[in-house]
């Protein structure tokens, strides 16, 4: 191990690195509190996180041909997200209320998969990162809840259904 602080070209910074400094939703004392973002200038952002879920082959064409007993898989899916990603500041712990300007919802389905897309928007002082993240579980979770009756097996588990890879794909910030 050598004596320089700076990482390798190429490769990331250790995060703890200054940590003290970087814990902002910590006290001196130890304390958890709410960020200040109040002498941040407004600028317009954008993130957009992904993920999927992945099911039996025959449950996707049951979505693709709107046969899910329960109703309109992605549809239903897509008002999940959308009411995840307004509701973000009250189930995640100091996260901001944020004036949410827009959600754009995207489904992929593959033969055994279904990515799913949320773009959120906002003009403020933070970001909207954990609004989309949130946008992406909910809105998985709502179409493992709508085809669970299909994707179980005779044991009552669900051996091929599973989501993964949810993360921010792109995060935007552009100064007004």
């Amino acid at each position: 191990m050598t004596d320089d602080p700076s990482p390798a070209e190429g490769s990331n910074p250790d995060p703890r690195t200054d940590a003290a400094e970087d814990l902002t939703h910590t006290t001196d004392e130890g304390d958890v509190q709410m960020v200040d973002v109040g002498d941040k200038p407004d600028s317009e952002r954008r993130a957009v996180a992904i993920g999927e879920i992945h099911l039996r082959p025959a449950t996707i064409e049951a979505i693709r041909a709107d046969e899910v007993g329960k109703g309109d898989v992605l549809a239903t899916a897509r008002i999940g997200a959308i009411q995840a990603v307004k509701h973000t500041w009250e189930t995640v712990p100091m996260c901001h209320q944020i004036p949410i300007t827009n959600v754009d919802t995207e489904f992929d389905l593959g033969e055994d998969r279904i990515e799913l897309a949320v773009a959120v928007e906002t003009t403020g002082k933070t970001g909207c990162e954990m609004e989309a993240l949130e946008g992406v579980t909910t809105g998985l979770n709502v179409v493992w809840d709508m085809v669970k009756a299909v994707e179980k097996d005779d044991d009552g588990q669900y051996p091929d259904t599973g989501i993964e890879n949810v993360r921010v794909r792109d995060k935007e910030k552009r100064r007004k």
